[in-house]
């Protein structure tokens, strides 16, 4: 077996304690933390086109769906 070094140790320790410590420190910010919702409905995107003469809106809702990468995205009401 080799021999550790005093200064190896000293690191080892150290490591030890701070992970201890980072680990008691995410234990009480989990606890302190409440549970988040996301609403259904996450964002709204409104765009006016000017192109005809008269301004017509589009409405585009962005809605929470299975998924954590993806909207289902309703334009004008429509899916």
């Amino acid at each position: 077996m080799y021999r550790r070094t005093n200064k190896y140790q000293k690191n080892v320790s150290e490591s030890y304690t701070n992970r201890s410590k980072n680990e008691q420190r995410l234990e009480r910010s989990e606890k302190i933390s409440p549970e988040r919702v996301i609403p259904k409905l996450r964002r709204v995107i409104e765009i006016t086109d000017y192109d005809t003469g008269q301004p017509i809106v589009h409405r585009i809702e962005l809605r929470k769906c299975d998924r954590i990468d993806c909207y289902d995205a309703f334009v004008d009401g429509v899916l």
